[in-house]
């Protein structure tokens, strides 16, 4: 029904739609990729211009149902032909709103390196990359069936253009045969490949919706957050530190799960759950660990040459749809093959993007932790970004280290891009730990020399000595004095609690039982009171806090009193079933002198342990 409402949404938007009649689309060759979780769709476009005056852009509508969707979008032209053709050229993408064009389209300007004059023609690649394209249908299955997914798009090009030929082919899963595709005049199945065309001359804004349905067992890995810091030592190392937040984004599992079927035939019991997910390290990575919130997890294996570090991981159970895990992911590399200096400023040069093959990342925040003292910090990324700055305190800091965070949403394998962070930084600062490190040790190494050779005694019988014996019992006892009045707060809360229960349940035995042990408790807290009173009142020492101790066991009696009386009114009037009304008005002036009861209590507990 979504597919439907979509296309039905799309169909109005294109009757709306004016043409545009400067440009022409010679030839259209679209190739979608459906092999993984993450779609992308190659487009080769040979433009041609058939108006009067030079175009500076090329747009690109995509619907909005697919716009939302679009995790990357890249557009190159190539120059010349052949054995001669020069390097791709990218070329800047801008959202754009063209004047009197649908809401219902999402609009993307190619700008040309120069402007197209009459009769000249250009040939653009376009790269599209979408994430949770692919509709698990059904949403849910048993641990035994295959994942079957649904794949919507159009077997015409959507374009603001005339189109003069186009193909499309479909790639599936080699795996799988289609269990279903939307067939058209001019489409063939081959293998396991769809191809629809050649279509000839078809008019602007032509759509014809194709629906695939398919099975596809690939790990559908989205990690819904991924916290990547990047921690810059200028003594040598670079540490990477990666926690994801992973979970399994296909068809759901129903029914309980076998870990006998699992075990005896992992590809038939198991078949669209993933257990291993591999991650393309920077060679000459060290120190690697993975972990997840019970320790470390062994069943991992590291390769390495000068090329590449490749870490297999596996986690603790294997992941079928919809569930989830959460793990930790750290290696070191090597400072020289990250960090560079120009103009006078370093820079670190480093990959955005996470290192595991085809992961979508719903979330992705990279903390670039600088050293203590780095000044003037610019960044340089690929692509758009959210970015604020930040401290963070270590070991020995005093001014703490800046932090430039960067984030993004919807993150592909494209944006394993590198980026940089600009920064100057003065080389004394290094001397900084070390020479606190050695002073730190000097000076202690001088107290200790100090308190080995003092005497630093104090007389038993000195008077200094005996007061400050007298305080110590005296702050003892007026401690225990806060702690009995807090039980005894606590005992005014639970007992107020039962009025509560009382005008849900209407219990009133259960409450008259509850006031009664509440009764009983308070009596005997107030029983080791009097010692400790009896104590304060003896000694000189506690001359100065003894009346504020005196104020709070007079304000807590009235306010045990008060509470009593609040107690009983309720409990008489639930047993002669009084009017609400009548109850509140009985109680309401009761209930604002306990209120003041109580925060006078409060505060006089805060004067006394603040003495």
């Amino acid at each position: 029904m979504g597919f439907r409402f979509d296309l039905f949404l799309l169909s109005v938007a294109i009757l709306l739609a004016p043409s545009l009649s400067d440009l022409v689309i010679s030839k259209v060759d679209r190739r979608i990729d459906l092999t993984s979780q993450i779609v992308r769709i190659s487009v080769t476009l040979k433009v041609e211009n058939v108006g009067p005056d030079p175009v500076l852009e090329v747009l690109l509508p995509f619907p909005d149902h697919q716009a939302k969707n679009l995790a990357y979008l890249a557009a190159a032209t190539n120059e010349g032909k052949g054995k001669s053709k020069g390097p791709a050229t990218s070329l800047p993408i801008e959202v754009v709103q063209p004047n009197e064009m649908p809401p219902a389209l999402t609009w993307y300007s190619v700008s040309l390196p120069k402007g197209l004059g009459k009769g000249e023609s250009l040939t653009l690649d376009v790269l599209a990359v979408f994430t949770h394209a692919l509709r698990p249908f059904p949403e849910k299955i048993s641990q035994a069936e295959n994942q079957l997914v649904a794949f919507q798009e159009s077997a015409h090009y959507l374009s603001p253009y005339i189109v003069k030929v186009q193909l499309l082919s479909v790639k599936l899963p080699p795996d799988f045969k289609p269990e279903s595709y939307t067939k058209l005049e001019k489409s063939e199945l081959s293998g396991s490949e769809i191809k629809y065309g050649p279509y000839e001359n078809l008019p602007p804004f032509s759509y014809s919706p194709i629906i695939v349905h398919f099975g596809n067992n690939q790990p559908f890995a989205v990690a819904q957050e991924l916290l990547r810091e990047i921690e810059i030592s200028h003594w040598g190392n670079v540490q990477v530190t990666e926690h994801y937040n992973l979970i399994h984004g296909g068809s759901q599992i129903k029914g309980e799960f076998s870990r006998l079927d699992y075990q005896a035939r992992p590809h038939v019991g198991g078949a669209s759950a993933f257990r291993h997910l591999v991650a393309n390290l920077p060679p000459r990575a060290h120190s690697v660990y993975y972990r997840d919130e019970i320790g470390n997890i062994s069943t991992s294996n590291l390769w390495g040459d000068s090329k590449k570090t490749q870490l297999e991981i596996e986690p603790r159970y294997p992941m079928f749809g919809g569930w989830r895990t959460s793990f930790t992911i750290g290696y070191g590399l090597p400072l020289k093959d990250f960090l560079f200096q120009s103009e006078g400023k370093r820079f670190l040069n480093i990959s955005f993007g996470s290192p595991i093959r085809d992961l979508v990342i719903d979330n992705l925040i990279v903390k670039v932790v600088l050293p203590e003292g780095s000044k003037d910090v610019s960044v340089s990324a690929p692509f758009p970004v959210k970015q604020w700055h930040e401290t963070k305190f270590s070991h020995l800091d005093i001014d703490g280290r800046p932090v430039v965070v960067l984030e993004k949403t919807n993150v592909v394998q494209e944006h394993s891009q590198y980026f940089q962070v600009y920064y100057k930084f003065n080389n004394v600062s290094l001397l900084r730990e070390p020479l606190m490190l050695i002073f730190g040790f000097f000076f202690m190494f001088i107290a200790c020399i100090v308190y080995v050779h003092a005497d630093l005694t104090i007389s038993k019988s000195s008077a200094s000595y005996v007061a400050k014996l007298q305080w110590d019992e005296v702050k003892t006892a007026i401690q225990q004095v806060q702690n009995i009045i807090n039980r005894c707060l606590t005992v005014h809360d639970r007992l107020d609690a039962t009025l509560r229960d009382l005008s849900r349940t209407g219990d009133v035995q259960a409450c008259k039982v509850a006031r009664k042990a509440a009764d009983s408790l308070l009596k005997d807290l107030s029983k080791e009171l009097k010692p400790l009173l009896a104590f304060l009142h003896s000694s000189p020492q506690a001359a100065q806090i003894l009346p504020k101790v005196e104020d709070l066991v007079a304000k807590e009696h009235e306010l045990q009193e008060k509470l009593m009386l609040k107690h009983s009114t309720v409990v008489e009037g639930y047993e002669k079933k009084s009017g609400g009304r009548e109850m509140e008005n009985r109680v309401a002036l009761i209930q604002q002198k306990l209120t003041a009861l109580r925060q006078e209590v409060d505060d006089l507990l805060e004067v006394i342990d603040e003495i």
